[in-house]
């Protein structure tokens, strides 16, 4: 599993109809800042991620890929290699919070 950031959204009139109905949003996996340790920081990799959580723009997600992606019952089977099974409410690191979605102790 990683941690990533939802920054925006995709639509695709056409595709297989396995995939109809299946939100699709952009993600941008993050990680811990390696010299400080108390913040979150981009990878600078990008992925397309269908959603099964209600995820919105702007939130930290979990997600999972490859095999394991299609391992949810919204996902099983169908071609995905990157599925959002969470919202992260907060990241803790060394005691630390490097992350809240309340926005009131980090970042």
């Amino acid at each position: 599993m990683f941690v990533a950031k939802v920054t925006g959204s995709m639509v695709s009139t056409q595709k297989v109809d396995a995939m109809v109905g299946h939100k699709l949003l952009m993600v941008e996996p993050y990680r811990i800042d390696a010299q400080t340790r108390a913040s979150l920081k981009t990878t600078g990799r990008t992925f397309v991620a269908v959603d099964t959580v209600g995820a919105g723009e702007g939130e930290y997600v979990l997600i999972t890929q490859g095999s394991s992606a299609r391992l949810t019952p919204e996902t099983k089977n169908l071609p995905v290699d990157t599925v959002i099974i969470g919202i992260v409410d907060t990241i803790h690191v060394d005691q630390r919070c490097v992350y809240s979605k309340e926005g009131d102790d980090a970042q």
